[in-house]
Parts: C-alpha cells; sequence; structure tokens
C-alpha cells in the first residue's frame, strides 16, 4: 500500500493515469481506435492519427514550458504559429504552371529559404517578447498579449487577409510525410524534445532555469544571468511557435493568418499545468509537458469522435481538464481524505 501510495504521489502519476483512461474510453466506444496497420510502408490507425495531431502543441508546450518554469507567460505563441506559416505560405505559395498539357508546382522562392525566413521571424518575436519582459520590465501577460493582438494582424497583412493555398508538393511532407513508417512530424516533436532533455538534464541550464523561477533576485546575487536565461526561454518559444506553425500549414496546405494556431496558447498552458509544471515557476516536467499535450490532442478526439457537438466541445475539454487539475492538487486529495474519514470517526464515537 505505501508503495501505490508514493506511486500516486509522483507528479506524473495523474497525467499517465488519464491519458490511459482516455485511450481506454476511445477503446471502448471505437473497437479499431488501438487498431494499427501497416499499408504502402506506413502506419495508419487512431493512434498514429493522434501522435501526427499532437506534434505541433507537443512543440509549443515544451517551449512554453521553459517560459512558465521562469514565472512567465506566452499568449502570443497562436499569433507567432499564424506569423510562420504566412510566411512559408507566401514565400513557398506554389503555382500550377501547365506546360504541353502537363502541371508542374513551382515555388516563389526556394523552400530551404522560406523555412529559415519562417523560424528567424518566429525568433525575432521571441526575442520582442524576451526583451520586453527581461529588459523594459514589463509583466509577461501585458507582454505577450501585445504580441498576440498585433500579430494576427501582422500575418493577415502578410496574407492579404486570404488564405493561402500551397501547391507545392515537397512541402506537404513536413507535416504529412512519412518517415520509416511514422509521420515525419512525431520524429521533429521527438528531437527537439530530446535535444531540450539533453540541455536540461547535462548541464546547468536546468538548474539556472529553477533558480530564475523560483526566486530570481537570489539567482541574480548566485551569480546567474537571470535576464539572460529570460530572454532565451522566450526565443525558445518563438521558436518552437514558429515549427508548430509550418507543421500546420504543411499539413493543411494551406496559410490562413486568422485562424491558424487559434486558441493554440490555452491549449499548451493547459498541457503544461496538466503536466506538473507549476505556473508560479521553479518546478517544470518536459515529459509531463508531453503527456499534457497527448492528453489534450486524445480528449479532442475522443470529443469528436464519440459525437459531443461542437458547440458544447469545449465546455466538455474545460470540465474534464478540470476535474484532472483537482485531482493532481495534493491540498484538494487532503480534504478528500479528511471528508472521508468524519463518518468513521462519528461512527467509533
Amino acid at each position: 500500500m505505501d508503495a501505490i501510495a508514493r506511486l500516486f504521489r509522483h507528479r506524473l502519476a495523474w497525467p499517465v493515469l488519464t491519458l490511459l483512461l482516455l485511450l481506454a474510453v476511445n477503446a471502448a466506444f471505437s473497437a479499431s481506435f488501438l487498431h494499427l496497420e501497416w499499408r504502402g510502408g506506413h502506419l495508419y490507425g487512431s493512434l498514429i492519427d493522434i501522435l501526427n495531431r499532437a506534434a505541433p502543441l507537443v512543440l509549443v508546450s515544451l517551449g512554453m514550458t521553459l517560459v512558465i518554469a521562469t514565472r512567465g507567460i506566452d499568449i502570443s505563441v497562436g499569433a507567432v504559429v499564424a506569423i510562420a506559416a504566412a510566411i512559408a505560405g507566401w514565400m513557398i505559395g506554389g503555382s500550377l504552371v501547365v506546360t504541353n498539357g502537363a502541371a508542374a508546382e513551382v515555388s516563389r522562392f526556394p523552400m530551404w529559404l522560406a523555412i529559415v525566413v519562417a523560424l528567424a521571424a518566429a525568433l525575432g518575436c521571441g526575442l520582442w517578447n524576451g526583451v520586453l519582459v527581461a529588459r523594459v520590465g514589463m509583466q509577461p501577460i501585458i507582454a505577450t498579449l501585445i504580441l498576440m493582438v498585433a500579430g494576427r494582424g501582422i500575418a493577415q497583412l502578410i496574407t492579404g487577409g486570404q488564405i493561402i493555398t500551397i501547391y507545392y508538393a515537397p512541402f506537404f511532407f513536413i507535416g504529412s510525410g512519412y518517415l520509416f513508417g511514422l509521420p515525419f512530424s512525431v520524429y521533429i516533436a521527438a528531437f527537439v524534445f530530446l535535444l531540450l532533455y539533453l540541455a536540461i538534464t547535462r548541464s546547468a541550464l536546468g538548474l539556472f532555469i529553477q533558480a530564475v523561477g523560483i526566486n530570481p533576485g537570489a539567482a541574480r546575487v548566485a551569480g546567474v544571468r537571470a535576464r539572460r536565461i529570460v530572454l532565451g526561454v522566450y526565443m525558445f518559444c518563438g521558436l518552437t511557435a514558429g515549427m508548430a506553425g509550418l507543421l500546420i500549414s504543411s499539413n493543411v496546405k494551406s496559410a490562413d493568418g486568422n485562424n491558424a494556431g487559434q486558441l493554440l496558447e490555452l491549449d499548451a498552458i493547459l498541457a503544461v499545468t496538466l503536466g506538473g509544471t507549476a505556473l508560479t515557476g521553479g518546478r517544470f516536467s518536459l515529459v509531463g509537458s508531453v503527456i499534457g499535450a497527448l492528453i489534450i490532442q486524445t480528449l479532442t478526439y475522443a470529443i469528436y469522435s464519440l459525437g459531443v457537438p461542437p458547440e458544447i466541445n469545449l465546455v466538455v475539454k474545460a470540465v474534464v481538464v478540470f476535474a484532472v487539475m483537482l485531482m493532481q492538487s495534493a491540498e484538494f486529495r487532503a480534504s478528500l481524505r479528511t471528508l472521508a474519514q468524519r463518518p468513521a470517526r462519528g461512527g467509533a464515537a
């Protein structure tokens, strides 16, 4: 019993249990949910689809984790996704040129250049947020709110207020291609996670981020360059949002400055908190954030597959997240144990 109690006290216990429960619910209502099929050299199935669609959220959640760990918040990531997608869509675009009766796809600029410019713009957005927070001293929510509002306008200016359709087939591989049987987007998310995990665990970076999150003043006195750390995490968050924008635009074969990344910042914050990262800073978990992103995507899949009306699916998602967060709260669990023990004490008296 003590071992089970210790297991449930682990900060990843409830996220993992929630993910398993959601998978079980999906499997109960859909007999083919856990079925994987190898077809045409690729793996197909609901689980693969969840991994593929969760990849952009995983990327944004990883960046958001570091920002929240330093007592910050970034509500502009959805706008940064739209900016990166708009730049890539405009630069690649693609046009169908008919020559001798055959249609050929032609990109406006080389694809590698479009990707580099889109990611550089996303990095610049993160730099802008970091400067406002670390150098100017703005509150993180205000600093990123500026870009959240302005970023949508920038994305719509780039797209001309229209949805840019991308015809260049090589670009589609990023978000919907397969490598060794799995979606290429999964490899991108896994690669970023692995690099970040190694940087956090094999260097002092993780300790520096924790120190800044727990007490920025004390961290500066101890010699930690807190402002550089904060600036760096916002830049990294912008970069991951830009990568997510490329995945999304590649997957849907278009760039929509108005709707791309809409409410993605809220899903990322939910994923990070579901994974056990404290909004008060200091304590964070990269693995937990990945699990949280998978929870959000699996819950979204369950809502749509069970035929929940679209007008209440956000309410259902909010209720589930609220219940999970309550169960993660040690204070709430302690109050439940207290309530459960009261009748027994009364009966004994």
